[in-house]
């Protein structure tokens, strides 16, 4: 469900900027879930090689951006086969048709995606609906692929990891304060003001400052670890990454991130 408006979703175009091609990967059939980038990066860096994609997301700004880039590229068979559906977290299993074999090889949710999702009950119920719907996408023996920010770090010292973004252009970001709202004396939710440096968007073709603010649920480590494996009912083999990088508690890096990777195995 991504959240990207006004100048926040002008901006995160040019943060996410392309990375350099990978090298050409098998077909597949992945979901790319919404996410403040995806539909307009990882989901074409998937395209492009050579998988089949199927992209979903709630926000019509973000759909905007994928349907164009799609229309652009229409001439290109990969592009012309990719498929790009509304959906709401709350009403997956309801809103995207399953392909055969039972559900998709992958489904894919990326740059701290779910974490807009709030917990409006308290009681986390909504996180809990929305995962058993994404996983009821996977297929058996399929992966599920989820992160969210270092949330642990950001309570404990009120700061962001100091490490490099590895979504964003970092270069461009000149400030992020961030902010923990408590209720009952538990955090609800953090909030991240940036300011970020656009380049050709001031006066004469001149960088400009541009302020956004999002917020997000303050997921952690272990209660999220909790909630997935209950998600996929204990059936999945369940790796985690920090960075994109092997994790273990206690280390001495501190990543920005820590990515979720769950194969299903029933």
């Amino acid at each position: 469900m991504s959240v990207c408006p006004g100048r926040a979703g002008r901006a995160r175009p040019t943060m996410a900027g392309r990375g350099p091609r990978r090298p050409r990967a098998p077909l597949t059939a992945p979901l790319c879930l919404s996410s403040l980038v995806l539909p307009r990066v990882d989901s074409i860096m998937l395209v492009e090689e050579g998988f089949n994609v199927t992209s979903v997301d709630a926000s019509d700004k973000m759909l905007k951006y994928a349907l164009k880039e799609r229309w652009n590229r229409r001439h290109e068979p990969a592009f012309d086969k990719w498929v790009i559906e509304e959906a709401n977290w709350m009403t997956l299993d309801k809103d995207v048709p399953q392909p055969p074999r039972g559900g998709f090889d992958a489904v894919i949710c990326l740059g701290n995606s779910f974490a807009h999702l709030p917990d409006c009950k308290g009681d986390q119920s909504e996180h809990r609906l929305a995962l058993k719907n994404i996983v009821s996408m996977v297929r058996s023996g399929g992966v599920l692929v989820i992160d969210h920010r270092n949330y642990d770090h950001i309570l404990s010292t009120g700061c962001a990891p100091p490490g490099k973004n590895i979504y964003y252009k970092s270069d461009l970001t000149k400030d992020i304060t961030t902010s923990v709202l408590t209720v009952n004396n538990k955090a609800h939710m953090v909030t991240l003001d940036y300011t970020v440096q656009v380049p050709g968007t001031g006066q004469n073709g001149s960088p400009d400052l541009s302020k956004f603010r999002l917020s997000y649920y303050p997921h952690r480590l272990a209660s999220f670890t909790e909630l997935l494996q209950t998600a996929f009912g204990g059936k999945c083999q369940h790796s985690v990454l920090g960075d994109f990088k092997p994790y273990k508690t206690g280390q001495a890096y501190i990543p920005c991130y820590f990515i979720h990777v769950l194969k299903k195995t029933d």
